[in-house]
């Protein structure tokens, strides 16, 4: 295979002009990753057979290039996109352009190629020794000066903004890639699909108070975390609806808090004072529409604890609004829990969350469509909790929810077989798991890992401890965790999070249990211990 020819003198205009719009042919002379920072970065240096820039980088998405070793030495590329930005001014008041690559297909690798191609000479040295360009002198006759520059392609002439009401602020706008997004530029566009819009929440601490709402966004190369805080709630909470598409600009980048998004992109967005949002009415084919993995209800007891699911069902039970207060601020919480069932005769339950859960209407048993919803884990039972990023669509218009509203209209759902959300204990049989013997489950040293292990087993009872028969548990009929006493009339949940003037004593009943193989100390709680005891007096009386 030949060498391709490289973009002769192509660097120079890329570096000089906003608007080269060519996919230049360029030579990879050398990697080297940028020190500091929260995310990893690469450094490029690049030849275009006449000039190097070694002020050049990759955009993180493209870093695998590097560490995977697909980009060596003398590896020849083609720029499919990129863009430039101006960095920070230096010690001697001047600024630098950076190019920053977004995507690239590497033409042939470096292992094939016999070492550089060119005498190429440093663009910045040429730029030190180079004239000043008059108001008179584009970057473009300066460059036509030079005897490649019939190798050079056309440049797109931009367009001005304006600012008519009537008109788009973004006519003319170039846009960017969600993944081309990163610190090292501060003139950007972006034109992206909102997929996800959280209620406003509000905030009180030593700094002061405030409020804040999310969204997340998404075009064809990936998704970003959007924050708008204080003033900016007011002016864009409600012109942004899920599923439309906006234009983007302006606002800080910064590294992403994974402990409260699972969005895949190390950036998140914080709007300013400066951003523009505007709403896309034409062209919308290049933005992808939100896209469901959905699994059916009988899966979610595979999930592990949060895993974030994307789950279609009709709501079949509705339960009471509970209101607690929080530990961490003093303020009131709300929660509601529905039923979601499915065709697959399984049953989960939903958490809604204070404005959710105060207005969400059941009328009519709707299908509910919940994308990004969160698998929680008590009791051995699995249910599903809505977070900050969470969408949740009533009657969507998709064939699995017309599909799920025809099942149900038809006598679907009267006959729940399978409750995920269901407790594992005893009096069972609600809860399909291995017979074992005591001896077995010790041989397959079950209860030593990082979560609990199930099996069943067919014992008697040989002794029944009788201190400490009962505990302070939680007030809420579908919690019996043990509250803690605050010492201050208060007592607080942990699994619940939550603090009440009230608590419920529980039974807990602590006994061993023997087999013909061994026997175990076991302990059952609240209403499992009551049942069983009262099994045992019924027994004994008789």
């Amino acid at each position: 295979m030949s060498t391709p020819a490289l973009t002769t003198g192509c660097l120079m205009q890329i570096m000089t002009t906003e608007s080269y719009e060519g996919e230049p042919i360029l030579q990879v002379l050398g990697s080297k990753r940028i020190a500091g920072g929260n995310a990893e970065r690469y450094r490029l240096l690049l030849s275009d057979g006449q000039y190097l820039q070694s002020f050049s980088m990759l955009s993180t998405q493209l870093n695998h290039l590097v560490v995977e070793g697909q980009l060596p030495e003398f590896s020849i590329i083609q720029v499919k996109q990129h863009i430039t930005s101006v960095v920070n001014k230096n010690e001697n008041d001047e600024s630098r352009r950076v190019l920053i690559i977004v995507a690239l297909e590497i033409l042939k690798s470096g292992t094939e190629v016999n070492g550089k191609i060119g005498d190429p000479i440093s663009l910045s040295d040429v730029n030190k020794q180079k004239p000043a360009v008059t108001s008179a002198e584009s970057p473009r006759s300066v460059l036509n000066t030079n005897s490649n520059s019939n190798a050079l392609p056309p440049q797109r002439t931009q367009k001005p903004t304006t600012t008519n009401m009537n008109e788009s602020v973004f006519d003319g706008r170039a846009t960017l890639p969600i993944s081309g997004l990163s610190p090292y530029q501060n003139k950007w566009v972006i034109k992206a699909r909102v997929t996800a819009k959280a209620p406003i929440r509000h905030w009180s601490n030593a700094k002061g108070e405030g409020k804040l709402f999310s969204m997340d966004l998404m075009d064809e190369s990936g998704q970003i975390r959007v924050t708008a805080f204080r003033d900016l709630v007011d002016k864009f909470y409600d012109m942004i609806e899920v599923d439309k598409v906006y234009f983007f600009s302006k606002g800080q980048l910064k590294p992403a808090n994974k402990q409260f998004s699972n969005i895949p992109n190390d950036y998140e967005l914080t709007l300013s004072s400066d951003s523009v949002i505007q709403e896309c009415k034409e062209d919308l084919d290049d933005v992808p529409t939100v896209k469901y993995d959905f699994i059916s209800i009988d899966k979610i007891s595979d999930k592990q604890p949060n895993t974030i699911v994307d789950v279609i069902g009709v709501c079949r039970d509705v339960g009471e609004l509970q209101a607690f207060t929080a530990k961490s601020t003093g303020k009131e919480l709300k929660k509601r829990d529905i039923t979601l069932v499915d065709n697959t005769d399984a049953s989960v339950n939903l958490t809604l969350w204070n404005v959710d859960a105060e207005n969400f209407n059941d009328y009519g048993q709707p299908v509910l469509l919940v994308k990004g919803g969160r698998v929680s884990e008590f009791g051995g039972g699995k249910s599903i909790s809505m977070v900050g990023s969470t969408v949740l669509k009533k009657n969507p218009d998709l064939p699995e929810g017309h599909f799920l509203r025809g099942w149900f209209d038809n006598g679907g759902g009267r006959e729940i077989r399978n409750s995920i959300s269901a407790q594992v204990g005893g009096g069972g049989g609600n809860f399909n798991t291995e017979w074992l013997t005591f001896h077995e489950a010790k041989l397959k040293n079950l209860g030593n890992g990082d979560k609990p292990d199930y099996f069943q087993v067919k014992g008697t009872i040989q002794v029944i401890r009788n201190q400490n028969p009962v505990y302070k548990a939680c007030p809420q009929d579908q919690c019996k965790k043990k509250v803690v006493d605050m010492q201050n009339g208060q007592y607080r949940c942990e699994n619940c999070n939550i603090e009440s003037a009230n608590f419920k004593y529980r039974m807990i009943v602590n006994m061993s249990i023997a087999d013909w193989t061994s026997n175990r100390w076991a302990t059952v709680f609240a209403d499992d211990a009551e049942k069983m005891l009262g099994n045992f007096e019924s027994r004994k009386l008789n």
